[in-house]
Order: C-alpha cells, then structure tokens, then sequence
C-alpha cells in the first residue's frame, strides 16, 4: 500500500481535510485555553453539547443548528453562572455539565433506536464526514480563528493580567463571554470529529507541547496549530494503517509527541519554556 492509497476513497479525503481544519482550530484557541488555564471549561463544554447532541438527533434537526445554539446556552450559562461571587467557575461548570449530559442520558433511554448516532456524539464519526460538512468545518474555523485575530489585544491583556486590564478600560467580562462562546463553537464543530469525549485532548495537548519549544507568544499561535494539524494528519494517515479509531489516533499522536518531548528534555536535563514574551 502506497502513501497515497487512503487519498482515493472520498471518506478519507473529507475526514483528513476535516481532521487537519479542526487539529488547526484546536491548536490555536487552545493557547489562550490553556494560559488562562481554562482547559477544565473546554472538557465541560463537550460533555454539556452532549445534551444538545442528543436532543438534536430526537428532534430530527441539523447537528450544527441544534447543537450550536446548545453550546452557546451552555457557554452564557457557565459564564454567568461563574461570575457569581459564591459560585466559582468549576462549580458553574459542573451545574451545567452533569445538567447537560443527564439530560442526554435521559433522551437516550427513551429513544433505544439512536444508539449509533450517540456513539458518533461520544466517540467522533470523522468518515462519516460529507462533503458539505467539511464546508462547515472550515468556515466555522475561519469565522473563528478571525474573531479570535479581532479580539487578540483585549483577549491577551486579559489574559494575562485581567485586573489591570479592567482599569484600563478593557471589559473583561464581555471579552471572556466572547471568548467562551467562541470556545463552545469550536467544542460544537470538533464534536463530530472527534466526540465530546476527546475534545478536551486536541485544544490542550499541542499548546502544552508548543509551551515547551517556544517562549514567544507570537511564535505560540503559530507552532500549536500547526501541531494540531499535524497530529490531525498523522493521526488520519496511521489509524487507516492500522485500522483503529481515527479520533483515538489523533489524540494518541499528540500524547506520544508530548511524552517524546519530555522524554527528550529529561535525558538532556533541560527544563521547558515556562515564561512568554508577549
């Protein structure tokens, strides 16, 4: 089998096309998920568009219609509900969370006939993927990476020092409100990538990785995604090989480039970047 066998089915050109888009998208936004130390919100946001899944299969109405306004309640309601001085982000994350997910479970019980289309919500279906969904996927990551690109001063001051930039006039509140429902859209279009149980993994493992090679910011944003879509590529390329789970490979090739690295910077004695020039 040549390199090039995988490409002439069109299930695997619409998945490694998605896979790549998606690695990308995850890569980037994962930088300001994980410097805001966010990752936990990220993890909560794909259980919770689980109930938005499910609800989407039983109503009979388009994945990215109904699980799109889903994730976006959900990213207002962490967001409101964390802003709350008695109530800390993880408690908000967990209300909506198990809320979410038990709702999906109790959709589930009554409706045996959509096992399958809940399995691809929990565990990804990326050849499955049509023509027109790879469209999606890439616009939305367009739409996206281009907010992110709009709000880059406000979210990096924030992100870095949130209470300074409150009294230079920056609305942190607003800022981080964007840029959770930004995260939920990213969660919602990654979830049938990958299933709402490894989203997580792609928008936090090529960040951390990136961490360790680059001390620049700038330089950040541009080495994690491209991490991204090469695990997404690589991940593609070795689970059509080996005829496992292309979501599972995906995450399985950033982990192990991860556990390479820190391999390497143990033998060698060094330490990892740790601080940013922004």
């Amino acid at each position: 089998m040549s390199f090039l066998t995988p490409f002439e089915y069109e299930f695997f050109r619409n998945g490694f096309i998605a896979a790549v888009v998606i690695g990308a998208l995850c890569g980037f936004i994962g930088v300001y998920v994980v410097l805001r130390r966010m990752s936990y919100i990220g993890h909560g946001l794909s259980h919770a568009i689980f109930g938005g899944a499910v609800l989407s299969y039983v109503l009979n109405i388009n994945f990215f219609i109904g699980g799109g306004l889903w994730a976006l309640l959900a990213g207002v309601l962490i967001h409101g509900i964390s802003h709350r001085r008695w109530v800390g982000a993880d408690a908000a994350i967990g209300v909506v969370t198990t809320s979410s997910f038990a709702l999906g479970v109790a959709i589930i019980s009554t409706h045996r006939s959509f096992t399958r289309n809940i399995e691809a919500a929990l565990f990804g279906n990326i050849l499955g993927i049509t023509h027109t969904d790879v469209w999606i996927v890439v616009l939305v990551s367009l739409l996206v990476s281009c907010a992110l690109f709009v709000i880059r001063r406000p979210l990096l001051f924030s992100t870095f020092d949130p209470e300074v930039a409150s009294t230079y006039g920056v609305s942190t509140g607003k800022i981080d409100l964007l840029f959770i429902m930004l995260l939920a859209v990213t969660v919602l279009v990654s979830t049938q990538i990958l299933g709402v149980t490894l989203v997580a993994a792609a928008m936090v493992i090529p960040p951390v990785i990136a961490r360790y090679l680059t001390q620049r910011f700038q330089t950040l944003l541009i080495v994690s995604p491209l991490l991204g879509a090469f695990c997404g590529a690589a991940g593609m390329l070795l689970s059509f090989v080996f005829d496992i789970s292309s979501a599972a490979t995906i995450v399985l090739t950033s982990a192990a480039l991860f556990l390479l690295l820190e391999s390497a910077l143990i033998v060698r004695g060094k330490k990892p970047a740790a601080s940013h020039e922004h």
